[in-house]
């Protein structure tokens, strides 16, 4: 897949496009990308995404914080995965939120972009205020030479598959049904620093993961069983983890704390990634460290029974 900012395209051969933020690159765009593709083979054309480099909630509403499915490089990784020919990033600034849909499709998409078949996601608005619709762009279109059609979407157990539900989802420590709308695993990656130790003391050490994206969603507080992989390995390993302020020991900042079964490796300074697989309880605060040692030992008993589960599956 060639990867391309706007201001390095001078001439493009002619596509067939889709545009969104696509964040999560979840099954419902994954289904769009693969409508995108097949007209662009049917067509003999290029297969083309066109995406921003922020959320565009953020340029509109300057007090907005997105709480992201994905990282920007995690997005890049997704996107290369789907097969599509090109993936053109545009910069999503005041003036591009001040444009409306049809400047937005004349002097971008037709004149820039070379598009001429433009597949809009079910739900998917584009320029200024997102006050135009659909029917607007295809008008729009028909001026244009360029053939504006609207996807299918993709549904599970009756609703429409989108980044906001998953984020639900997730928001609620329902990892399951997230990975059922994400299509994978939904991931945490962050540098292992020098935590409070007090895992350790009870038996339990654990890895303080600290998660450079701040915009990155952090799912429910809570124990999880979880998978987790040591950069430069490709080693998959059993582990939990804590979500939460640690309230049997006073804390009230968020810590990210995994414990990785079987593994007494010293990883500090290295990076971590986990994969969510279910959330095994909420967040309690104990009387004393002894009575959540033995907490931690019933989570460990169900953890294991947990993958025990997936291999049986």
């Amino acid at each position: 897949m060639i990867w391309k900012n706007l201001n390095e395209i001078t001439q493009s051969e002619p596509c067939v496009a889709t545009i969104g933020f696509f964040d999560g690159v979840h099954k419902g765009h994954q289904y769009l990308i693969r409508q995108v593709i097949d007209r662009a083979r049917e067509a003999g054309l290029a297969a083309v995404i066109i995406t921003f480099d922020k959320h565009p909630r953020e340029v509109v509403d300057g007090q907005y914080r997105p709480a992201l499915l994905s990282t920007a490089e995690e997005k890049r990784i997704l996107l290369s995965k789907t097969g599509i020919d090109a993936c053109v990033v545009l910069p999503f600034d005041k003036a591009m939120a001040a444009t409306d849909a049809r400047t937005f499709m004349t002097s971008i998409l037709k004149e820039r972009l070379n598009v001429r078949q433009l597949v809009i996601g079910y739900d998917h608005r584009f320029g200024h205020d997102r006050t135009e619709g659909f029917e607007d762009y295809v008008r729009y279109g028909r001026e244009l030479d360029m053939d504006v059609v609207q996807g299918t979407p993709l549904s599970l157990q009756g609703r429409s598959v989108s980044s906001s539900l998953i984020r639900k989802y997730i928001e609620a420590g329902e990892m399951e049904l997230a990975e059922a709308c994400l299509g994978y695993p939904y991931t945490l990656a962050g540098m292992v620093a020098g935590g409070y130790q007090e895992g350790r003391r009870v038996g339990f050490p654990t890895a303080n993961m600290e998660v450079k994206d701040k915009r990155k969603l952090i799912p429910e507080a809570g124990v999880y069983a979880v998978k987790a992989r040591v950069e430069k390995t490709m080693e998959m390993k059993r582990a939990m983890m804590n979500i939460g302020s640690r309230p049997t020991f006073g804390g009230d900042a968020l810590s990210l704390e995994t414990h990785i079964l079987h593994f007494t490796d010293d990883i500090y300074g290295q990076r971590l990634r986990v994969f969510f697989v279910h959330r095994i309880r909420e967040e309690r605060k104990f009387d004393t460290a002894e009575a959540l040692a033995e907490q931690l030992k019933e989570d460990k008993e169900i953890v294991e029974k947990q993958f025990e589960k997936e291999i049986e599956e």
